[in-house]
């Protein structure tokens, strides 16, 4: 959080509220306020002034209520930027957006071409497509038939439209079942995602395969752990 933050907020109207990536952008005339929750970080909005406690680090005072930022891991930031959003520097090499149309097969095949990183590293790289994380690559690859460490370069246009589509498939179920709590997560009501309920591989090692029947494998990927269905992906 920057020393001069309270200055730079004093006094401004917040017009709009974005979010690309993992970054919420809070624009005023002045400037953009931008978010980073990091690992465990949340907002809070309260509506009585109440003592920080050890994890608060700042509160936003907009009259009537007190936005808190709290960030027990401490991997969160504040960050504000007079300059267009779209050029900051955390923010433009992003790729896209995995729902939008920009992410489709055509997009994908192109990107990976003369590359050969493991296709589940090419779909969690940001600068790739955004929003694709460790449990979403498992489920969206599982989905598509599509093996985790198969090189990127190596597959074919028409794999890449299916995978696309996996993509927006298990993120929209995510998104409406509310995301996936493991451990801390909970959404703006306070309640704990409910799409765990529903991974077919993710986590399950050993577990039958939802499709054939086979245990699920499980191995280490770019440093992550990845679950698949050594029949099924291919």
């Amino acid at each position: 959080v920057p020393a001069d933050l309270p200055s730079r907020l004093r006094g401004q109207t917040v017009q709009s509220v974005e979010r690309r990536a993992k970054y919420l952008l809070l624009g005023t005339p002045g400037g953009t306020l931008l978010i980073h929750l990091g690992m465990s970080g949340s907002l809070r909005i309260l509506t009585e002034s109440c003592a920080p406690g050890p994890h608060d680090h700042f509160d936003i005072d907009f009259g009537d209520c007190y936005l808190r930022f709290r960030d027990p891991r401490r991997f969160g930031a504040l960050l504000w930027t007079t300059a267009p959003t779209a050029s900051h520097p955390l923010l433009v090499h992003l790729g896209p957006e995995p729902l939008s149309d920009d992410l489709n097969g055509p997009y994908l095949h192109r990107c990976a071409r003369g590359r050969r990183t493991a296709v589940k590293s090419f779909i969690m790289d940001g600068r790739v497509v955004v929003g694709v994380g460790n449990i979403y690559a498992s489920e969206a690859l599982f989905l598509a038939g599509i093996h985790p460490h198969r090189s990127c370069g190596r597959i074919s246009l028409a794999r890449y439209q299916r995978l696309a589509s996996s993509i927006k498939q298990v993120l929209q179920s995510a998104i409406e079942q509310g995301g996936t709590t493991l451990r801390d997560f909970h959404n703006q009501a306070g309640n704990p995602g409910y799409f765990a309920r529903q991974l077919r591989v993710y986590g399950k090692s050993g577990d039958p395969c939802p499709s054939c029947g086979l245990p699920i494998r499980q191995r280490r990927i770019g440093q992550r752990s990845s679950f698949f269905c050594s029949k099924c992906q291919r």
